[in-house]
């Protein structure tokens, strides 16, 4: 009688609640309240009140630093103006506690004890608790701390530096009990991570600031759900391929009690008509993860889906889901989310040395992986504008896949590459304590396990995710890669996990099917397709001297990448502009990337010496886009005996002169070109190994009647040779057409014009080289694991007698109101190549470049009497109430 009294009084309990939910007129997803703006930042050095008076309303933070969350200590200082630019020359190092060496990697050292960062910060944010909570559970959410805290809310402390550990995991508090009605305040005490924390590293790619980016550096929030929330909606799917007329769907989400009380509902979910739901039990405080498998819910079988596929591949289509948690016909809480029907695998090669061959397919149909390595901004900043901006860069240049090295991005990163069809390859970062596993305390494994579980429930139904690494320079020991892989199978992760970046074998899972084995220095551009030096085993390929175009290579480079002038005057002060010194050394990498030495020798030896930065970034344009252009295109040419290529990387965390397709002020160089040329749809290719013209198709659909072109021409612009050719290109196919011949009374540089047309006659597909009749020679014997020397150089100082043109130029600007098309004509009528012209949209005659801006090609060459058209899109707003100007230049431009 006694248990029929209590079950009696816990349906009333929680019917109370449903009652006092149902009064609210909003959507229970609705319910949310952003915690970002009014926050107020002190070193608790200078603080010497308790957490419980700094949480509560009387507290008078005077002297405090204002600040908007999410951001870290130094980026509030930076904001408020406490420190100088960062970004300009030397700054950085003349920031209190920055002591350590340049070049060195900050994560693994621990802070220095003087340093104002040694100590915990707290973060203080007042705020009124809208109506609409009242009588609601009510859930706290901290998306990012970095990297312990104590966490008080109206004078309680709510959880402590041991329950709060960890920069990748994220948190969620009921706070029901602890806010009230009217003004409260939340607190958090903060650490920055040790050099024994899993924090945030960029290695070798740019300094780190002096506070470790310690801080609140993700989203802040309170949310307000009936006694059961749901979280993280997700749909993964098996597709029937090669048919593609089916699909099979799981729908997953976590459902959470806030209560004292046991809960029985039903959790409802909807994709557009169809329906479908069950009844779920939670016990008290209980989290459960609920799933529907098609093979019960037979309306989970999708005929004749419409499928999500990758930029180039197809439309990457996207579906609604709603789920929603009801007792007796009351909405507890609800959740959307888009979601894509899709299905990714890979197969591994068994035997070296093709064990770094690991190919993707999407859908059942191959796909060559061909992207970049994206990079946060050096005091994870976030910057929602900027992230779309460089998404479409990305799309831009024809790039289908992006590398998070364990800089996981917020929710809104992947939502855009859902909705854009860029694939996203994730997972753990290298050369800090997430790889030191020998040195992990038990604490430490606790805390991976908790932010794997955070980062997998994030990630696993976004179509966009393409592999998950559970390592990057090396594969994670036995114990740690089987709870990475319970994790992963727990929650239900559907795509192709990969224990590490590089060839090493794993211990669990064996063959990675991927290589990193360099290079990240300049190279020459035939490198890629004339290292023949496989190696017989994984460990010789981690040596070095095996990033040729085979197999796939998860990070690689042809080195620095220097930017155009203009961004070089933003970053280098003016009496340190020429020659090149320490300044521009300290915006070069870390490690062994610390100077510009190595492409600094081949540009003087290949280009000739420049006598200024003017000069010397101009020619390092014609460098970064003949290098990045030589690498795509030989990965692409073997598709698929190559798999994948990344190019390290795709941006950069602050101003560099090292690793990128565009530079930190999203000004795009030679680089972005040359990608962007090597991922046109109808590529014509010159092979560098065996002086051969190829075509490679891009496209997903047989193209019948093509022509391509071949014509020879001196420095002096006389033809030497041509040819035309009549073909057919499969769909997603690479051939080799001809092999060129050997042409007599060639000058020491000369050019090689590639066009490919369709049947009706239209340009679909253009190249222009310039070669040497001086042959590029690489010393294989000293590869090493980032460089392959170059032994003899190739000879292109014969550009320099180039005679100067005139172009003709004309421009024409339309505007939709929010973004503004330039169409820019050049014609060159003169009997000389007009070569490597570049073309910017400036804010008026003599003012700042438009930026970010899409230009349909740039730093393009016109043979004599050629004219073409070239437009550039940007937002209208850039322009700042200016008159659109264009200013174009050359190599023998006047």
């Amino acid at each position: 009688m006694k248990i029929l009294r209590l079950l009696v009084m816990s349906t009333v309990l929680v019917l109370l609640g449903v009652a006092s939910f149902a009064q609210s007129s909003s959507k229970p997803s609705d319910l949310k309240l952003t915690l970002n703006d009014g926050w107020s930042l002190q070193s608790s050095a200078k603080v010497s009140e308790t957490g419980k008076a700094i949480a509560s309303p009387s507290f008078q933070p005077k002297d405090w630093i204002t600040a908007t969350v999410p951001t870290t200590v130094v980026a509030a200082q930076v904001k408020r103006g406490l420190l100088p630019d960062p970004h300009y020359g030397m700054n950085l190092r003349q920031y209190p506690g920055l002591s350590y060496p340049a070049g060195a990697n900050f994560s693994n050292l621990p802070m220095p004890a003087d340093s104002p960062y040694a100590v915990s910060w707290w973060y203080r944010k007042e705020f009124t608790l809208p109506k609409d909570f009242a009588g609601k559970t009510v859930w706290l959410n901290f998306r990012g701390i970095n990297y312990r805290g104590n966490i008080w809310l109206n004078g309680k402390q709510i959880a402590n530096s041991d329950q709060v550990a960890g920069a990748w995991r994220t948190y969620e508090f009921n706070v029901s009990a602890d806010v009230k009605p009217g003004a409260n305040v939340v607190a958090a005490q903060i650490w920055a991570p040790t050099d024994k924390s899993l924090a945030i590293t960029f290695v070798d790619w740019n300094p780190a600031p002096p506070d470790k980016n310690m801080g609140l550096w993700r989203d802040v929030y309170l949310r307000a759900s009936g006694p059961v929330a749901v979280r993280y909606p997700a749909v993964v799917s098996k597709v029937d391929s090669p048919a593609n007329n089916a699909a099979h769907l799981t729908v997953t989400a976590l459902l959470k009690n806030g209560t004292d009380q046991p809960v029985k509902g039903t959790l409802k979910g909807k994709i557009e008509k169809v329906e479908f739901s069950q009844e779920v039990e939670l016990a008290v405080g209980e989290s459960k993860d609920v799933t529907f498998d098609p093979n019960n819910f037979s309306q989970l079988n999708f005929t004749d889906p419409r499928l999500w596929w990758p930029t180039q591949m197809g439309t990457p289509n996207l579906y609604e889901l709603d789920l929603s948690f009801e007792v007796n016909g009351k909405v507890f809480d609800s959740a959307q989310t888009q979601f894509g029907i899709r299905e990714i695998t890979s197969e591994v090669a068994e035997h070296a040395p093709n064990r770094f061959k690991r190919l993707f397919k999407v859908n059942g149909k191959n796909i060559l992986i061909r992207g970049a390595g994206w990079t946060p901004d050096m005091m994870v900043r976030p910057d929602p504008q900027r992230m779309a901006d460089e998404f479409r860069y990305v799309q831009d240049m024809g790039l289908n896949t992006v590398r998070l090295e364990g800089k996981l991005e917020p929710d809104s990163f992947y939502e855009t590459a859902d909705q854009m069809g860029i694939l996203v390859m994730a997972g753990w970062c290298c050369c800090d304590h997430w790889e030191h596993w020998g040195n992990w305390a038990p604490e430490d494994f606790d805390i991976a396990k908790a932010s794997l579980r955070d980062q997998m429930y994030r990630l696993r139904g976004h179509p966009s995710m393409v592999m998950w690494l559970n390592g990057s320079d090396n594969p994670p020991p036995p114990d740690v890669e089987e709870m990475y892989l319970q994790i992963e199978k727990d929650l239900l992760w559907p795509n192709p996990i990969v224990s590490s970046a590089t060839a090493k074998p794993a211990t669990v899972t064996g063959a990675s099917g991927v290589k990193m084995s360099g290079p990240y220095e300049y190279v020459a551009p035939s490198y890629w397709v004339a290292d023949t030096h496989r190696p017989t085993t994984d460990q010789t390929c981690n040596a070095g001297g095996c990033g040729g175009a085979y197999g796939f290579n998860a990070e690689t480079s042809m080195g620095p990448a220097v930017p155009p002038i203009e961004s070089i005057r933003r970053m280098v002060p003016k009496d340190h502009l020429w020659p090149i010194d320490d300044y521009w050394n300290f915006h070069a990498g870390g490690g062994a990337f610390k100077n510009l030495k190595v492409f600094t020798d081949a540009q003087d030896n290949r280009y000739g010496k420049a006598d200024s930065a003017e000069e010397f970034t101009y020619k390092s344009q014609l460098m970064t886009y003949e290098g990045v252009r030589a690498m795509y295109e030989a990965y692409s040419r073997n598709k698929y005996t190559s798999t994948g290529v990344i190019q390290w990387m795709l941006n950069n965390a602050w101003p560099s002169m090292i690793w990128h397709l565009y530079d930190y002020y999203l000004r795009p160089g030679g680089g972005y070109f040359g990608a962007k040329k090597a991922m046109q749809p109808f590529d014509p290719i010159y092979g560098y190994d065996d002086h051969s013209v190829w075509l490679v198709s891009s496209k997903y659909e047989d193209a019948k009647g093509l022509k391509l072109t071949a014509r020879i021409l001196n420095v002096d612009a006389t033809e030497k040779f041509s040819k035309e050719v009549t073909l057919d290109a499969a769909a997603d196919s690479t051939a080799k057409v001809f092999e060129l011949p050997q042409v007599d009374g060639l000058s020491t540089a000369y050019f090689l014009d590639l066009r490919v047309t369709d049947a009706a006659g239209k340009l679909v597909g253009s190249n222009l080289y310039w070669l040497s009749t001086k042959n590029e020679t690489i010393d294989w014997a000293k590869s090493n694991w980032y460089v392959t020397p170059t032994e003899s150089y190739a000879d292109y100082t014969a550009l320099s007698q180039l005679p100067k043109v005139k172009l003709n130029v004309f421009s024409r600007t339309v505007t939709d109101g929010k973004e503004s098309d330039t169409i820019v004509t050049i014609e060159n009528p003169s009997k000389s190549v007009a070569f490597f012209v570049r073309l910017k949209v400036n804010k008026g005659k003599g003012g700042e470049e438009v930026l970010p801006t899409l230009w349909q090609d740039n730093y393009v060459s016109l043979l004599p009497g050629e004219k073409r058209e070239v437009i550039a899109t940007y937002r209208t707003a850039e322009l700042g109430g200016s008159k659109p100007d264009v200013e174009v230049h050359g190599w023998n431009v006047e």
